[in-house]
């Protein structure tokens, strides 16, 4: 027993310092000393338990040597000792393309398929390791071998795209992948994300949608094509043409609309008010007695709010009729999750456009103590509420509110917003070292939105304060933001050129210029507006606001001024400047339109 004890302590040994001395070989080569890894390749190779700890790095690095007599030894030795390994049958392949050993090659091709050619999964493992050495060109002849052996038409299909996207063979790379989406449940969200990344170019998205379309002709009852369309045209931002699909989606599935709600939301998302406002009143007309009703009617006031509400100067009678709407709205359907969302929304205009406190104060109250308002509309407007008592300089109450829902909603979207509301309320009112505490806390919010806001704030007052946290500039600077918050522009456009004159050479400069071209935005003076945005543009080029600042001059010279030569010259010069900038896709997209050349 005790020799028997020995004798394995020993075989333990050695294969544990052969193990040890592949790891050393292996780091090595990978460090580039291939030298030194080869030294001790050289020992390894004799022992056939160490072959599969090395094969493929000392395969390598004698390729790399053109040491091909003594690859060609490698690969048949390992063949011998594991010759049911297809690993080590394609070795030969490797060595044959790097020594330009055509016939050679060919011959070995044919022995390969007489010997694995009916099993297609010996096959596909073979075409696997043909990928991995970079023999693309008959790893996708194999897989397409074991595909038809298999008789399976979309076997393989994420093998086969992969290959070909790194052949740059798009078009068959768009097949396989539409394949594989086709036959996995989780395919086409995979598929979907993969798209995003890799179809940047037009052509390649117009070779997409003609595949799709040939597709659907051919498969008129499965609906993943035209949900594809749809899905297209959205990352073109063409959303009426997605309207379009949609609504034939939804009339062949019988759904109510459902479909065409998705695009729509995604439409006031992005902005496109129009098309939002389009399919909204579609749904609406088409689908009065359904489930979708409710939602369509709340989100065509929201969307036209949200258009009233962004052209600028604001229409004040544009305002008071979609605040009876709302109301219309409530007394069509009566007390329930929409039409209390309504009466919240009718609050808002009341209380930041139509200067009406009391009566906001009284339609939000309303809500909140509504038996039939969900909880999150109640902490919502409890936020609402905090705000509406800040408008009218009552601090206190407003830090009561938020911190109500801050206690009420810990790790929620919405409690996370009270945070935020009470971080800024202490930045207006110059607390800026409790300020930035929360702010520092909220940069891990769950949401992105508050997580930016609040990385924004924290390095305004980081950046634009000194260690005691009682500079007088940025306390006048956070002042004159609240008056901003309040709805007095005009105080507030005063005051933001009175730090310009009396604090020329400040770090807040190129916020104060960014603050008064968006309070001339909106007051419609949109000349002044491009003026304060050029003093950042050439004062402050390498500012974090530059891109922000040229990506909005070519805005404004577009919708305001409707400047289009003007405004296609600046967008041009923005995507040369700041190729890497958050506005650089929407940006694209306004070039293509101004220059005529988007279709929808």
């Amino acid at each position: 027993m005790k020799i028997l004890t020995g004798f394995l302590m020993i075989i333990t040994f050695c294969a544990t310092a052969q193990v040890d001395q592949a790891k050393l070989g292996n780091e090595y080569f990978q460090k580039g000393e291939l030298q030194k890894a080869e030294e001790i390749y050289q020992e390894l190779y004799k022992n056939p338990a160490a072959l599969p700890l090395i094969y493929s790095n000392y395969l390598d690095l004698l390729l790399r040597s053109e040491e091909h007599k003594s690859a060609e030894s490698l690969i048949k030795s390992a063949q011998k000792y594991f010759p049911s390994n297809t690993q080590y049958q394609v070795g030969l392949l490797k060595l044959y393309e790097v020594s330009s050993q055509t016939d050679e090659q060919d011959k070995y091709l044919k022995k390969l398929r007489k010997e694995y050619g009916d099993n297609n999964f010996a096959l596909a493992n073979l075409a696997k390791y043909m990928a991995n050495q970079q023999l693309n060109e008959f790893a996708i002849d194999f897989y397409k071998e074991a595909r038809e052996i298999s008789r399976t038409s979309y076997a393989y299909a994420l093998e086969l795209a992969a290959l070909y996207r790194a052949e740059d063979m798009r078009d068959s790379m768009m097949d396989e992948y539409l394949n594989y989406a086709s036959i996995n449940t989780h395919g086409l969200a995979y598929v979907k994300n993969l798209f995003q990344s890799i179809l940047q170019d037009e052509q390649d998205q117009n070779f997409l949608e003609q595949t799709l379309i040939r597709r659907m002709q051919d498969n008129p009852s499965d609906m993943m094509y035209p949900d594809l369309i749809i899905w297209l045209e959205i990352q073109r931002k063409n959303f009426y043409s997605a309207f379009i699909q949609a609504r034939a989606m939804d009339k062949r599935m019988n759904k109510p609309g459902e479909k065409c709600l998705s695009v729509a939301r995604i439409a006031m998302e992005n902005e496109d008010w129009d098309t939002a406002i389009l399919i909204f009143e579609y749904v609406i007309k088409n689908y009065a007695d359904s489930r979708n009703y409710p939602s369509a009617r709340t989100l065509s006031i929201q969307a036209r709010e949200n258009k009233v509400k962004k052209t600028y100067p604001v229409d004040k009678q544009a305002i008071r009729i979609l605040s009876e709407e709302y109301q219309q709205l409530y007394d069509e359907l009566g007390s329930n999750p929409y039409t209390l969302e309504a009466i919240r929304s009718k609050a808002l205009l009341h209380a930041f456009y139509l200067d009406e406190i009391d009566s906001a104060i009284s339609k939000l109250n309303f809500v909140v103590s509504n038996r039939r308002s969900p909880p999150n509309l109640i902490s919502r407007s409890k936020l609402d509420l905090g705000d509406i008592y800040l408008l009218s300089n009552e601090p206190w109450e407003s830090t009561l509110l938020y911190s109500q829902v801050e206690k009420s909603d810990k790790s929620s979207p919405v409690g996370y917003e009270a945070k935020l509301r009470n971080a800024k309320l202490n930045y207006y009112t110059g607390n800026f070292a409790l300020a930035k505490d929360h702010l520092d806390i909220l940069k891990m919010a769950t949401t992105k939105e508050i997580a930016n806001d609040a990385i924004a704030l924290s390095l305004l007052i980081q950046n634009n304060t000194v260690f005691d946290t009682t500079d007088l500039i940025m306390q006048k600077y956070a002042n004159i933001e609240l008056l901003v918050f309040q709805n007095r522009k005009s105080q507030a456009i005063d005051q933001f050129v009175e730090m310009l004159q009396n604090y020329p050479d400040h770090s807040l400069v190129d916020e104060v210029h960014w603050q008064l071209s968006k309070l001339n935005l909106e007051m419609g003076n949109f000349q002044k507006s491009i003026d304060h945005l050029d003093q950042i543009i050439n004062n402050f080029f390498d500012d974090v606001l530059a891109d922000d600042a040229q990506y909005q001059k070519g805005v404004i010279l577009a919708d305001y001024l409707h400047d289009d030569e003007k405004a296609l010259k600046v967008l041009i010069d923005f995507l040369k400047k700041h190729p890497g900038s958050l506005f650089s896709a929407e940006a694209r997209s306004r070039v293509r339109v101004l220059r005529g050349d988007e279709i929808n």
